[in-house]
């Protein structure tokens, strides 16, 4: 990266730059690993850098947050539609985004009344909440069958992550994951379609 006396180096990307270097922090010693001093060296910018641009730690690690649920959740909304779907974007989101994902889902580490990070995370919750509602049985379990599968794609890609399963080493985690959810969740979702044998009674997708 350019320092900011090279030529070429101006203000926009400057903050770019420190955001960079967090995110490579990140993916070398999680999120709290580092220091922003640590990170001005990275990105070769004066120490004082990115406590202009971001304040502190948390301001910065605020500003991954916001950026990695904009691009969350515009993941999710290009698979809405189909909750199968959702929750592979999900799974391939995390895995090819993972230093956005160890920020995103630790709100100790930001500012969660940050405008940037609450649009988009009530953005990629709208598309979940959505997918979740066509497995489930009645409208009054909207909200438990939304949490099952946030905490079956969540825990899935925690576990994948860890490497502790045993197709961590070289697996394909969008065709386990879209099997897994099939499975856990198939029996459940409604067909729309009236049945061949009864007339006006939903049939369960098994």
């Amino acid at each position: 990266m350019r320092g900011i006396g090279q030529q070429g180096y101006h203000h926009g990307n400057l903050r770019r730059a420190v955001i960079d270097a967090a995110l490579q922090a990140i993916s070398e010693s999680g999120p709290a690993g580092w220091s922003l001093r640590e990170l001005a060296r990275r990105a070769g910018v004066s120490h004082a850098a990115p406590a202009h641009h971001f304040g502190d730690k948390q301001g910065l690690l605020t500003a991954v947050a916001a950026e990695g649920f904009a691009m969350f959740a515009d993941a999710l909304e290009r698979a809405a539609g189909d909750v199968w779907e959702i929750g592979v974007a999900y799974v391939r989101f995390a895995i090819g985004h993972r230093p956005y994902f160890e920020v995103m889902f630790r709100p100790e580490l930001y500012r969660g009344d940050d405008p940037g990070v609450r649009s988009g995370h009530e953005r990629a919750a709208g598309v979940l909440i959505a997918g979740a509602a066509t497995l489930s049985p009645g409208p009054a379990d909207d909200h438990l069958t939304a949490v099952a599968v946030w905490s079956l794609v969540h825990g899935f890609t925690s576990l994948w992550l860890s490497g502790v399963l045993p197709e961590s080493a070289d697996g394909d985690p969008e065709a386990l994951a879209r099997s897994m959810i099939r499975v856990v969740f198939g029996a459940t979702r409604w067909d729309p379609r009236p049945s061949p044998r009864v007339v006006g009674e939903p049939m369960i997708r098994r």
